[in-house]
């Protein structure tokens, strides 16, 4: 399902049983395999691949969040591997969590709110990266 009101870029790939929301930008030449969930005001840029089960920009894990307006942002070349999790930021964080280019996100690790990360880093399997890093 791709909700009206979200911009898919040129080239882009969403594989079956995913779940895109209105508010997600998708940059050109990006690969979204099956059973992927990206939500919530989320950027992604370009020639990125993201794998099955990862679930991106849902709601922070924050029990101060009341809903208020937050953004995650995806640089180019990233590759995000199975059931990662990325979570958008928080008010209190300065409300956006930023991800650089060309990065690695191996299986089963997490990102958590308001994670400020540079290019070319490598997060190993099952790590958890924690709000405000």
């Amino acid at each position: 399902i791709v909700e009206p009101g979200a911009e898919i870029g040129a080239g882009v790939v969403i594989g079956p049983f995913c779940h895109i929301g209105p508010e997600v930008r998708i940059g050109a030449g990006s690969v979204i395999k099956s059973h992927v969930v990206i939500t919530g005001d989320t950027r992604i840029g370009e020639d990125c691949t993201i794998f099955s089960f990862a679930c991106i920009g849902e709601i922070p894990q924050d029990l101060k969040f009341a809903g208020e307006k937050t953004r995650l942002e995806i640089g180019d070349r990233n590759r995000i591997r199975e059931h990662v999790t990325i979570n958008p930021g928080t008010e209190g964080g300065g409300g956006v969590t930023r991800i650089g280019d060309d990065c690695l996100f191996m299986a089963g690790c997490h990102v958590a709110h308001d994670v400020i990360m540079g290019n070319r880093v490598i997060v190993v399997n099952n790590a958890a990266l924690a709000g405000h890093c």
